[in-house]
């Protein structure tokens, strides 16, 4: 008999925020993505969802850029 799929954890619509990791090296900021971010259906706060977790640097939640590629790695975006 077939289990059907009823996990939570990967809602179906995009997320509301990207969770990027952002490292200082001198003047230059390096930027990962690390995760996503969705709003609560009661609007009462947001389920974030890391695909890794950072030791160092901060996690900064961003919009998504709607008309941009995704990349792994947004060198001075701040």
């Amino acid at each position: 008999m077939a289990r059907e799929n009823t996990n939570q954890n990967h809602p179906q619509n995009a997320p509301d925020y990207l969770a990027w990791h952002v490292t200082q090296r001198g003047e230059k900021a390096y930027w990962n993505k690390v995760g996503a971010a969705w709003k609560h259906k009661d609007g009462r706060g947001y389920t974030l969802q890391l695909e890794t977790c950072p030791i160092n640097g901060r996690i900064v939640l961003r919009l998504p850029l709607e008309d941009a590629p995704e990349t792994s790695n947004d060198a001075g975006r701040s």
